[in-house]
C-alpha cells in the first residue's frame, strides 16, 4: 500500500483520473455546483467568494464548480444576488476565481443558469429584485404571480447570451462549462409537458420541447470551440404527476449525447419544500438515493455521467464507481461539511471527514446572512480571515475544559492544536454531551458520526480525558488552570405545570435515550424542533404521538429547508394540537385547553420538550474559581449545535 497515498489503494476507481474532452482529471471528484450568496448587488464575484472556492480545491477536488451564473439576468436572475456573467465588470472576479483555483490544484468549471419563469417571481432564493415580467413557456398562473409565454424572439436572444457568456467564461480561464437544465428552472420548465403547451416549433413532442435546450448546446459548442468541455446537469425524474420520468430523460440524454462531453444526473424541484428535500437529500433519504438515476442513464449514452445526492463516504463513492453505476461523483453539502473530504480520503484519513448532518444551515444562511455557515465546520466562510496567519501563543496555558458536549470538545481539540496543555473534565461516562439524544433518532446517524470524528480528534489533539468527573468550583480551585472553559451544558425546562413531576413525565433527552421507558401512548409538551424530532423518532418505533404546542405550528424555528423536508414526516407521525397548552398531568394523560375549552388527551408517557435553559448559578460558581475564564455552548446560550462549535471553535483559537 502507498505509503503517502494509501486512498489509491483503499479507493482505486475514485482516485483514477479520467479525461473529458480536453481535460485529464485526476481523480473522479468534482465539487457539484453551489452559490452562496457572497455575490455583489452587481452581480460580481466577491472576495469572500472566491476564497469559498479556492478552498476546495485545496481540498482535492478534481474540479471546482460555481453554480447558477446567469448569462441574461433581466429574464432569468431568479435569486436576490447571483452572478451575472452580462453585468460590467464581471470579469475582473471571474479572472481572480479561475486563478485562486488553478493555483489550488483544481479544474474550474462554471454553471449557466435561468431561472425561467422564476426571474420574474418570487422563488425559494429570491423575493426582491425579480425581473418585471415572468417568461416561461407558456401563459400560467402561478401562486407568485402570472406567467407570460416566452416570445421567441425572447428566446433566441437567450440563446445567444448563452453563447456568449460561455466564451466570457472560456476567455477568463474558466476550464469548462456546464448548462442547468434540471431543478425547475428554463430548460426544465420547456421540457416539462406540464408546463410547456407551445403550439410550435418549442412545444408539444419531446424532441420540441428539447428544441431549446438542443439549440443552447449548439450555440454554446460553436462559442467554446472543440474539446473544450461542456457539462449538462439534467434531471433523471421530475417526481411530479405532470412532469417527466427516467425512462423521458433516458430518450433526452440520447437526443444530447453527441452535444455533451459529461451528465450531472440529478432531480426534482427547487421551489416544493418538500421535494427540495430529494433533490437535496435530507437525513431521512439514504445516502445515494439518487443514484440510481444516474446509473439508468449511463446504461444508454457514450458520455461520462456524473451522480449526485448527499455523498460523503469514500468508501461508497468507490462502490458507486467501480460497479459502474457512475463515472465520476459530485460532492456538495459534504464539502462544504469538509472541503478537505478527497484530500483525507486520498491519505487514508476517512474518520476524520467531517460529516455533513444534512441540516440545511448552509442554505439557510444564505439568506438568513448573505453568506455561507456550517454546523459541522466552523472555518467555513471564514475562509479569507484564515488566510491571515493565526499569532502562536504567547505561552503554553494549563487549560481546563469542564463539560464534554460538543462545545468542550471543540475547544478542547482547538486549544491543544494551538500547544496549550488542556485537560477535558465530563461528569458522564462518555463524551458527547447532548448530541447522544440529539442523534438517536433512526434518521440522525449523522450526529452519531460527529460524535466519533469529535472523540479521535480529541484523543489524536492530546487533550487528557477525565471522565465521571464533575467539574465543581472546588475541583477547578484544586486545578487551578490558567483559563477555564465553562462548557456544562443545559438543563431541562420544567414550567409549574400541575402533575409535570410525575414518574409518567420523561424529558426529552430521557426518552431518547431510553426508548424502553416509554409507553404506546405518547403526549409530547412542545412543539420545537426537539419535539417534532421526536415524534418521528417514536413513531418510527410503533408509538402512538401527540405533540401539544402553544404556537401556530411546529418546528418553526428551524431553517425553512430542513423544515419542508420535515414537516411530511411530523404530520404522519403525530395528531397535533396547534395554539393549546397542557394545564395538567394526570394518571390517564395530559389535560390541555385550547379557544374551545379543556379536553383530556389520554398518554401512558408524557414528554417534556418545553425547551431547555442555562445553569447560569452553576455556571457563575465555577467562573468565580478561576482566574481567567470563557463560557461557551449551552450553559452560555442554549442554541443549536452550529453555535456549540462555532463560538468554541473561535474562542479557543484566540487563547
Amino acid at each position: 500500500m502507498s505509503e503517502r497515498f494509501p486512498g489509491k489503494d483503499l479507493y482505486p476507481h475514485l482516485f483514477s483520473s479520467i479525461r473529458i474532452g480536453n481535460l485529464k482529471l485526476k481523480n473522479r471528484i468534482i465539487a457539484a455546483p453551489t452559490s452562496p450568496s457572497m455575490i455583489t448587488t452587481e452581480g460580481h464575484m466577491t472576495p469572500e467568494m472566491n476564497a469559498y472556492l479556492e478552498e476546495k480545491a485545496k481540498g482535492g477536488c478534481a474540479v471546482v464548480t460555481y453554480g447558477e451564473a446567469i448569462p441574461h439576468s433581466s429574464t432569468g436572475k431568479s435569486h436576490n444576488k447571483q452572478l451575472q456573467l452580462d453585468s460590467f465588470g464581471v470579469r475582473q472576479g471571474l479572472t481572480e476565481s479561475c486563478r485562486l483555483i488553478h493555483h489550488a490544484g483544481g479544474l474550474a468549471n462554471i454553471q449557466l443558469s435561468h431561472g425561467g419563469m422564476y426571474g420574474g417571481l418570487a422563488s425559494v432564493g429570491g423575493d426582491v429584485d425579480t425581473g418585471e415580467v415572468a417568461y416561461g413557456p407558456s401563459d400560467m398562473m402561478m401562486p407568485a404571480g402570472e406567467v407570460k409565454e416566452m416570445p421567441k424572439e425572447l428566446i433566441y436572444e437567450i440563446i445567444d447570451s448563452y453563447g456568449k457568456a460561455a466564451k466570457l467564461c472560456k476567455d477568463v480561464g474558466y476550464d469548462m462549462v456546464q448548462v442547468h437544465a434540471a431543478h425547475g428552472w428554463l430548460f426544465n420548465q420547456f421540457l416539462s409537458p406540464g408546463i410547456n403547451h407551445r403550439t410550435d416549433e418549442f412545444g408539444g413532442s419531446l424532441e420540441n420541447r428539447a428544441r431549446f435546450l438542443c439549440m443552447v448546446l449548439d450555440e454554446v459548442r460553436k462559442n467554446v470551440g472543440p474539446g473544450f468541455p461542456i457539462e449538462l446537469r439534467l434531471n433523471g425524474d421530475d417526481f411530479l404527476d405532470n412532469g417527466l420520468g427516467l425512462q423521458d430523460y433516458v430518450e433526452v440524454a440520447k437526443m444530447v449525447d453527441d452535444k455533451v462531453d459529461l451528465f450531472n444526473i440529478s432531480c426534482g424541484n427547487h421551489e416544493d419544500p418538500a421535494m427540495f428535500c430529494r433533490t437535496h437529500p435530507n437525513s431521512f433519504f439514504p445516502r445515494g438515493v439518487n443514484v440510481y438515476l444516474a446509473a439508468e442513464i449511463k446504461r444508454h449514452v457514450k458520455t461520462p455521467v456524473a451522480c449526485v445526492g448527499s455523498l460523503n463516504d469514500p468508501a461508497h463513492m468507490e462502490e458507486i464507481i467501480a460497479t459502474g453505476q457512475a463515472d465520476l461523483v459530485e460532492i456538495g453539502r459534504a464539502l462544504v461539511a469538509d472541503p478537505y473530504l478527497p484530500k483525507k480520503a486520498l491519505e487514508g484519513r476517512a474518520d476524520d471527514i467531517s460529516p455533513c448532518l444534512r441540516c440545511y444551515e448552509c442554505f439557510g444562511a444564505t439568506g438568513q446572512l448573505e453568506m455561507i455557515k456550517c454546523t459541522v465546520n466552523p472555518t467555513q466562510g471564514n475562509q479569507l480571515l484564515l488566510r491571515e496567519p493565526n499569532p502562536a501563543p504567547e505561552f503554553r496555558k494549563k487549560i481546563l475544559v469542564a463539560g464534554g458536549g460538543p462545545a468542550g470538545m471543540q475547544a478542547a481539540i482547538t486549544a491543544a492544536e494551538r500547544g496549550h496543555d488542556v485537560t477535558l473534565v465530563e461528569k458522564s461516562d462518555r463524551l458527547g454531551g447532548n448530541l447522544h439524544p440529539a442523534g438517536a433518532a433512526f434518521f440522525k446517524e449523522d450526529i452519531r458520526i460527529l460524535i466519533r470524528v469529535m472523540e479521535k480528534r480529541v484523543r489524536k489533539a492530546g487533550v487528557k480525558v477525565l471522565l465521571n468527573t464533575e467539574a465543581t468550583p472546588e475541583f477547578v480551585k484544586m486545578f487551578a488552570p490558567d483559563t477555564l472553559f465553562v462548557a456544562i451544558g443545559s438543563e431541562t425546562l420544567v414550567p409549574p405545570i400541575k402533575g409535570i413531576n410525575s414518574d409518567k413525565v420523561l424529558s426529552a433527552i430521557e426518552a431518547e435515550e431510553h426508548p424502553e421507558k416509554l409507553g404506546k401512548k405518547i403526549v409530547i409538551m412542545g412543539g420545537g424542533l426537539v419535539g417534532a424530532e421526536a415524534a418521528c423518532s417514536f413513531a418510527a418505533d410503533g408509538k402512538e404521538v401527540a405533540i401539544v404546542e402553544m404556537k401556530d405550528d411546529v418546528a418553526i424555528e428551524v431553517n425553512s429547508f430542513y423544515r419542508g423536508g420535515l414537516m411530511p414526516h411530523v404530520k404522519e407521525s403525530a395528531e397535533l394540537f396547534l395554539q393549546t397548552k397542557v394545564k395538567e398531568v394526570t394518571e390517564e394523560g395530559v389535560i390541555a385547553e385550547n379557544k374551545d375549552g379543556e379536553f383530556l388527551i389520554k398518554a401512558d408517557t408524557v414528554v417534556n420538550a418545553l425547551g431547555l435553559r442555562s445553569p447560569f448559578s452553576k455556571v457563575d460558581a465555577l467562573c468565580d474559581a478561576a482566574e481567567e475564564y470563557r463560557i461557551i455552548g449551552d450553559c452560555k446560550n442554549v442554541a443549536m449545535i452550529y453555535q456549540a462549535i462555532d463560538t468554541a471553535y473561535w474562542t479557543a483559537r484566540n487563547i
